[in-house]
């Protein structure tokens, strides 16, 4: 298995299923705790308009909720955002307070042998770890993927 991380904001829509399809994406795991994006701008990636366009291009498509960061957590970046007078769309990296409770609140329970048993049960190939920041590094999918490839050497790319 190959990962990927990618992530929609600065992105169109033929750019964003672009990079899937001229990367072989076949299994797409949304990470976000909703799945949905306020404005028309991203509609796309609304979860209901997102599933069915994978469908059509063939990728599979999952919900990894364990992997979300939670309400509390999320609350802690955006009073970083804040404080740095930065926008959600526009940040560059994550707090590091945000990065810590992520590790121990998440990834620390997160059980890594089911979801990997979970991929290979339904063939997948090459993942598309996807959240909603266009910089990784902005984004706690940076988090999971440095997991993967620190922890379970897993190649990681990011689109």
């Amino acid at each position: 298995m190959e990962f990927f991380t990618i992530g929609v904001y600065n992105s169109t829509e033929n750019e964003f299923f672009d990079k899937l399809t001229q990367n072989n994406i076949d299994t797409f795991c949304d990470i976000r705790q909703r799945r949905g994006v306020r404005g028309a701008k991203y509609s796309f990636v609304n979860s209901n308009r997102l599933q069915e366009k994978l469908n059509d291009l063939g990728i599979k498509y999952g919900y990894i909720q364990d992997l979300a960061p939670t309400t509390e957590i999320r609350e802690l970046q955006k009073e970083i955002d804040a404080e740095r007078g930065e926008l959600k769309s526009e940040r560059q990296e994550l707090g590091k307070v945000f990065v810590i409770e992520y590790k121990n609140k998440i990834l620390g329970n997160f059980n890594f042998e089911k979801f990997f048993e979970n991929l290979d049960n339904i063939g997948a190939n090459k993942i598309a770890l996807f959240c909603v920041e266009e910089h990784p590094e902005a984004c706690h999918r940076s988090i999971v993927a440095n997991k993967l490839a620190d922890n379970f050497n897993y190649k990681i790319t990011h689109l």
